[in-house]
């Protein structure tokens, strides 16, 4: 019985559908790649490097990274983005070649598996960018509030050495200002105060009672 079976299956390998041909092995093998939405590298042979860079340079102006890690999460979100634009164009092609003249009855379910694998890969990717991007905006919030907090300390101490007469380098406190960037926060932040003061001298003014004419006088 076993020789039997083995017999059966030698003869079913050889009514193998897989490809025979150098070519076919070739395509065959590249076949979990073709759609690059997992290969090491966003671009495709077949795409235009020059849109991905510029779709890359959309990204790094949007968010203008700071640091290094800033940057690199831009990058990732940028070539997260690029496979995420990739899958309507994939699923137009597996529509458009389901939808063939001449149609062999099998061809629907292979189109049906490949669009249900293009969906769990566009939910990945859309899972992974907008986790990328939450990160992102984490330590982008984090950093502007330390740099917020630094320009408060660097501006009073430039104030107070001012108001002694004495020079001031806040580079000598550990502050990578320079004192250009420190005067201007100082006249913004002056300038908002100021605005929030009439604001609410306004708002006093609108809220209070309306006062009643002088009656006329009489003669």
């Amino acid at each position: 019985m076993a020789s039997t079976a083995t017999a059966i299956n030698r003869a079913n390998s050889q009514h193998s559908t897989g490809p025979r041909t150098e070519a076919g092995k070739q395509r065959s093998a590249r076949n979990a790649l073709t759609h690059g939405l997992t290969a090491r590298t966003a671009v495709l042979p077949s795409e235009d490097p020059a849109a991905f860079e510029q779709h890359r340079r959309q990204f790094l102006e949007e968010y203008r990274p700071a640091t290094p890690t800033e940057t690199q999460l831009v990058h990732e979100l940028a070539d997260t983005g690029w496979r995420l634009n990739r899958i309507p164009l994939l699923e137009a092609d597996v529509l458009s070649g389901a939808q063939s003249p001449a149609p062999s009855p099998e061809s629907p379910a292979p189109a049906v598996a490949a669009l249900a694998t293009l969906g769990l890969h566009s939910q990945r990717l859309s899972r992974q960018f907008h986790k990328t991007l939450e990160h992102l905006r984490e330590i982008q919030q984090e950093r502007r509030e330390r740099e917020e907090r630094d320009l408060r300390d660097a501006a009073a101490i430039v104030l107070l050495h001012k108001q002694k007469g004495i020079p001031y380098d806040p580079a000598q406190d550990g502050f990578v200002f320079s004192k250009a960037e420190i005067e201007a926060f100082t006249q913004r932040r002056t300038r908002v105060e100021h605005t929030r003061g009439v604001e609410q001298f306004l708002y006093i003014e609108q809220a209070s009672p309306l006062r009643k004419p002088n009656a006329p006088t009489t003669n």
